[in-house]
């Protein structure tokens, strides 16, 4: 099954490529909302320190964001449920491999298109920008799970709001809200430190800031070393309930659409 899966992200990963263009276009209109609060925040912060962040910590901050969001943004979700609701899921289901494997196949595929485009620009904006990351081996080291679990969580738990097509036609509008909420909650419209206290507050119990500002504030240091464990703790409890209505809707989703003739 390793090697179907590898051939078929191959397979994904050259298809994406004959799209390069659209996507590559894609990927740099995402680049612009954390991009504009860059210069925000930055502009704002001047020459002084907005909660303990100054202006090259913000740019630190915003460039490192731009790539984690990217890393962890989970596309394939919003082709889930089209392929549910149009009954184009039965190709998929004949496959000699489970239909997970296809949406993580078009993720990774997409991560290398996507990535292949940010990376070198923002690597362009650093050198212009100048920012300020006090990196530490330690927060290196620690920024790796912490991305790989922020990847895991947000794409199981949009998988799952995107496998509720099997009951309503209008499912990805969870997936939109979904994104309302990571801007807001996950660091993205300012860094947690800067929201009001009830929304810092809620930011730290739901999962959507453990889907991308968790890894950004390890990488820049912004997370004390006694919150680190507590942070992945709770990455991995909300990974676990995402999974878990992941199999089980999928399953109850699968049953009702074999009984409608798909």
């Amino acid at each position: 099954m390793i090697r179907s899966s590898l051939a078929l992200i191959r397979g994904l990963w050259l298809s994406w490529l004959q799209y390069r263009s659209f996507f590559f276009i894609l990927a740099f209109g995402w680049l612009i909302p954390p991009l504009i609060y860059l210069l925000v925040w930055s502009t704002a912060a001047g020459d002084q320190a907005i909660a303990g962040l100054t202006r090259g910590q913000f740019v630190a901050y915003y460039l490192v964001l731009i790539l984690v969001n990217q890393a962890t943004y989970a596309q394939t979700n919003w082709t889930v449920g089209d392929l549910i609701r149009y009954g184009q899921m039965n190709h998929i289901l004949l496959r000699p491999i489970p239909p997970l494997s296809d949406a993580l196949a078009s993720e990774f595929a997409g991560k290398v298109v996507y990535l292949a485009f940010d990376l070198p620009l923002v690597a362009l904006l650093a050198l212009i920008l100048r920012p300020e990351l006090d990196f530490h081996i330690n927060n290196g080291l620690a920024f790796i799970p912490a991305l790989v679990l922020a990847w895991a969580l947000r794409f199981f738990w949009g998988y799952w709001l995107a496998l509720l097509a099997f009951w309503a036609a209008r499912a990805d509008a969870l997936l939109a809200l979904q994104d309302s909420l990571i801007f807001l909650l996950a660091g993205q419209v300012a860094p947690i430190a800067l929201l009001p206290p009830a929304m810092q507050t809620l930011a730290k119990i739901l999962p959507f800031r453990y889907m991308v500002a968790f890894p950004v504030e390890v990488l820049t240091g912004q997370v004390d070393p006694a919150n680190l464990l507590p942070g992945f703790a709770i990455q991995a409890a909300w990974l676990a309930v995402a999974v878990l209505l992941s199999i089980v809707l999928w399953r109850s989703g699968l049953r009702r659409y074999t009984a409608l003739g798909g």
